[in-house]
C-alpha cells in the first residue's frame, strides 16, 4: 500500500512537484506563443487608405474599388504613392515607406490596403517606425509581395489579412470579395472545401502563417521570418519554374519550418514553367513529394493566391483545419 501510495497522484510528495511542474510548462508555453493582436474591425464610416508599396499602379483604375469601399460605408484615402512612377516601382523606396508610414501614424486610418504587388516591400520594409502601429493597430491587407508584411506583423504579433488587392477588385471572383468583407468587419470566417485526390486527410489546430512562396523562402534568415512551430503553413506561387518550388521547399525543409508545422493549406501554384529537360512533376506533386513523410494534414486547391477567386484568409488567426474524404473545412477561430 505504501509502495502504490508513493507513485499514486494522491500523494503529496509526487503532487506537489507535478502541480509545479504543470504550472511551469503552461508559463512557459504561454510565453513562447503569445497571443497575437487583432487589430479593430472596421465598422461603416471608417477610413481606408490606398498605398503602393511595391510595383507602381499608373494606368489601372481604381474607381471599382472606391465603389465597392463605399458601399461598405468606408471612407478612402488616396495615398501620395498611388500615380508615382520609379521605373517599375511606384516611387523611391524612401517615398514608398513614407507614404506607408504616414498611414500607420495617422489614428484616423483604420486599414491599410495594397494595390498591388509584384517586387518591392522588401526594400521598404526596414525604413519604417512601427511604433505608433503598436499604440493603434490596424489591419494591413493584400497578397503575393505583400507577403513581406505578413510575415513582418507576425513576428511583432500582430494579425493581418491576405485578400485580394485594388487593382484586382472588378475581375476577381464575387465570393473573393464578399470574404475580404468578412474578414474586415470582424464577422464569422470559415470555409468549405471541395475534395481533391492529393488530400492528405488529418484534423489540426494552429496559428495561420504564410503565404507567398518565393517570398517566404527570400525573407528566411531575416528578422521578417517567420516561426513555423505548431503553425499551419499556407503557401502560393505564381510563374515559378518547376525546380524553384521544389528548391524552395527544401529550403523551408533545412531550416526546420515543414518539421515544426501542423499542417499545409495549398492555394493556387499558377502558370508554373519547365525547362526544355522537364522536371517530371508539377507543383503540386513536387510539394506532395516533399511533405508526403509528415504526418500533418494537407489541403490542397485552396482558393487563395494568384487565382480568379482569392479568398481572404486572417494571418494570424487561429485556424482549425479539417481535411478528410467527404469535406473539407478550414474554420478561423
Amino acid at each position: 500500500m505504501t509502495r502504490k501510495l508513493i507513485y499514486g497522484i494522491n500523494n503529496k510528495f509526487v503532487w506537489y512537484p507535478l502541480v509545479v511542474l504543470i504550472f511551469v510548462f503552461q508559463v512557459t508555453n504561454s510565453q513562447a506563443q503569445p497571443k497575437m493582436i487583432t487589430p479593430p474591425y472596421l465598422q461603416k464610416g471608417d477610413t481606408i487608405a490606398l498605398v503602393a508599396t511595391a510595383r507602381k499602379n499608373i494606368d489601372d483604375n481604381l474607381k471599382p474599388t472606391l465603389d465597392l469601399l463605399q458601399s461598405w460605408g468606408l471612407k478612402v484615402v488616396i495615398g501620395s504613392t498611388i500615380g508615382l512612377d520609379d521605373h517599375q516601382l511606384a516611387g523611391s523606396d524612401v517615398q514608398r515607406a513614407a507614404d506607408f508610414q504616414t498611414q500607420m501614424d495617422n489614428p484616423n486610418i483604420k486599414a491599410i490596403w495594397c494595390v498591388r504587388g509584384g517586387y518591392g516591400t522588401v526594400r521598404m520594409i526596414d525604413l519604417l517606425d512601427f511604433t505608433q502601429f503598436k499604440q493603434h493597430p490596424k489591419w494591413v491587407i493584400g497578397f503575393s509581395d505583400v507577403t513581406v508584411l505578413h510575415n513582418h506583423l507576425n513576428t511583432m504579433g500582430y494579425k493581418s489579412i491576405h485578400g485580394t488587392m485594388p487593382i484586382s477588385v472588378a475581375r476577381t471572383a464575387a465570393e473573393s470579395i464578399e470574404s475580404l468583407r468578412i474578414a474586415l468587419f470582424g464577422e464569422p470566417l470559415a470555409y468549405e472545401i471541395d475534395p481533391f485526390p492529393m488530400n492528405k486527410f488529418g484534423k489540426a489546430t494552429g496559428e495561420l502563417v504564410g503565404g507567398n512562396l518565393s517570398i517566404l523562402y527570400s525573407l528566411l534568415g531575416s528578422k521578417s521570418a517567420i516561426d513555423c512551430t505548431n503553425k499551419i503553413l499556407f503557401i502560393e506561387d505564381l510563374d515559378e519554374y518547376l525546380y524553384h518550388i521544389d528548391r524552395m521547399l527544401l529550403n523551408l525543409q533545412r531550416n526546420g519550418c515543414l518539421e515544426s508545422i501542423k499542417g499545409i493549406i495549398v492555394g493556387g501554384m499558377t502558370e508554373m514553367k519547365d525547362n526544355d529537360i522537364p522536371w517530371g512533376k508539377n507543383a503540386l506533386e513536387i510539394i506532395d513529394d516533399v511533405t508526403k513523410k509528415y504526418a500533418i494534414p494537407v489541403l490542397y486547391n485552396f482558393p487563395a493566391g494568384h487565382v480568379h477567386d482569392n479568398r481572404a484568409l486572417i494571418m494570424g488567426n487561429t485556424v482549425t483545419l479539417d481535411v478528410n474524404q467527404d469535406c473539407n473545412t478550414v474554420v478561423f477561430e
